[in-house]
């Protein structure tokens, strides 16, 4: 009787043991391999049969990604979720323990089951807390323009979040977009839609190939091509505006072929308010 009570105090006691003369490690997955075995060795264990399996399972899921040398996050993942079963089945456990003593008559032990219920009521208050954080912080990651676009490799800046179209949606010399655009466009059309309060600047950009005004008016067709493909798939056009940049804005040399090719560019600049005011163009 008296070891059920004491099963995880004796769990986190060997591992606290074991920690300081053991080298640096997982701490969550070394905590679920002592918690889960003492909780399944405990007499009572049928009474939280379901929950001790949930444990046994996430520690295996655990041990088997660090085995193959996974990643962190995904490893502590499943140990977590093996230890909050482990801790669910013993609650249960002493539970149990504490009704068979007011079975058999024993009063003073009735506070055990007082005690059992508090501690349920509080883990499920402080589960619950916790269930209502990271929903909200999945939310929040799922509604952020960074977290949406992140595989097209948008930037952070000091000019809000930019997402940089290389000259490959353009035939050269010319603002017709081809058709390897169309996949990208719907991505950010559709970020745009979700959120009406955004705001996005498209930028045309050129090399130093040519006259001043060719460049401009070029960069001009090619930022007003993109706001209209936005358009076509029904971005407000109060979210979006278009500015030819001409050749005024390198971000690299136009004395090499690639750095030519890097120059030769539209910028989306986002923000989730108003866009910033761009500076005047020569």
């Amino acid at each position: 009787m008296k070891s059920n009570v004491v099963i995880l105090s004796v769990a986190i006691a060997a591992i606290l043991s074991a920690c300081s003369s053991a080298p640096p490690r997982n701490e969550s997955l070394e905590t679920a391999r002592t918690i889960v075995p003492a909780v399944e060795q405990s007499s009572r264990a049928g009474v939280a049969a379901m929950d001790i399996s949930n444990a046994r399972k996430s520690l295996e899921a655990a041990n088997r990604i660090a085995a193959a040398k996974g990643k962190r996050a995904d490893i502590e993942y499943e140990a977590n979720n093996a230890v909050t079963s482990a801790q669910i089945a013993n609650e249960k456990i002493l539970t149990a323990q504490a009704n068979e003593e007011i079975a058999n008559g024993n009063a003073q032990r009735q506070a055990v089951l007082v005690q059992a219920r508090e501690r349920e009521a509080q883990r499920s208050a402080n589960q619950a807390s916790d269930a209502r954080r990271q929903a909200d912080a999945s939310a929040q990651r799922a509604d952020s323009l960074e977290a949406q676009l992140a595989d097209l490799k948008v930037q952070k800046t000091e000019r809000g979040l930019v997402l940089t179209l290389g000259d490959v949606l353009f035939d050269t010399g010319q603002a017709t977009l081809k058709p390897g655009a169309y996949g990208t466009l719907d991505r950010l059309a559709a970020a745009l839609r979700d959120k009406p309060g955004r705001k996005v600047v498209i930028e045309g950009h050129t090399d130093n190939v040519g006259s001043d005004a060719s460049n401009q008016a070029l960069s001009e067709r090619r930022a007003q091509a993109v706001q209209s493909a936005l358009m076509q798939r029904d971005v407000a056009r109060s979210q979006m505006t278009s500015l030819g940049m001409g050749e005024s804005s390198p971000i690299a040399s136009n004395d090499s072929v690639d750095g030519r090719q890097s120059n030769r560019r539209v910028e989306l600049i986002f923000s989730e308010d108003q866009p910033r005011v761009v500076a005047d163009q020569p």
